[in-house]
């Protein structure tokens, strides 16, 4: 497991599934928030390939969240899209309501950053965001991330276009904020 101050991100676990597809997935609203691609329902008890774990699949490294305090599951959290040529690769959260505005997605933010910079080796890691997802961008930019653009009226979301916010960190970025 890997520990921040709060939380670990640790691998998935079976029963972690049907918490997460109902707390995160089912939901219309979450569920269309977080996809790049339309809500719809899943089935219960399939594969789901947002959750279901592909050990072989080098691009995309998944987490469950845990609250150390408890060992309670609090969310989920990916390395995806991981390019070892350019040594760069994308984070992506989802915490559950309840837990939520507690801090944890910046604890989450700082030890996917750990991750990805020490244990992998990476250079780059970037975030995308819709606009008015206010506590991801302050996680992303409380570990050093800077905002560099804004993709106009690129998300579909819920019946409206919305704009996405890029966001990325250097490994030597993170370096000075994480040992400052």
């Amino acid at each position: 497991m890997l520990r921040g101050s709060a939380v670990g991100l640790r691998a998935r676990h079976e029963d972690d599934i049907p918490v997460l597809r109902t707390e995160l997935y089912d939901d219309v609203v979450t569920g269309s928030r977080a996809e790049g691609r339309p809500w719809r329902p899943i089935t219960p008890g399939s594969n789901d390939s947002r959750l279901v774990v592909d050990d072989e699949n080098e691009q995309i490294v998944p987490f469950s969240v845990v609250e150390l305090a408890g060992g309670e599951l609090v969310g989920t959290a990916t390395l995806w899209g991981i390019d070892n040529h350019h040594r760069s690769a994308h984070i992506g959260l989802g915490l559950l309501p309840s837990a939520r505005g507690k801090g944890y997605g910046t604890d989450v933010v700082a030890v996917l950053c750990h991750y990805g910079f020490i244990v992998r080796g990476l250079k780059r890691l970037q975030v995308e965001t819709l606009a008015d997802n206010a506590s991801m961008l302050r996680s992303a930019e409380r570990n050093g991330f800077v905002r560099e653009g804004v993709l106009r009226s690129s998300s579909w979301v819920l019946g409206e276009f919305m704009d996405e916010v890029v966001l990325g960190l250097l490994a030597e970025e993170w370096q000075a904020v994480s040992t400052g």
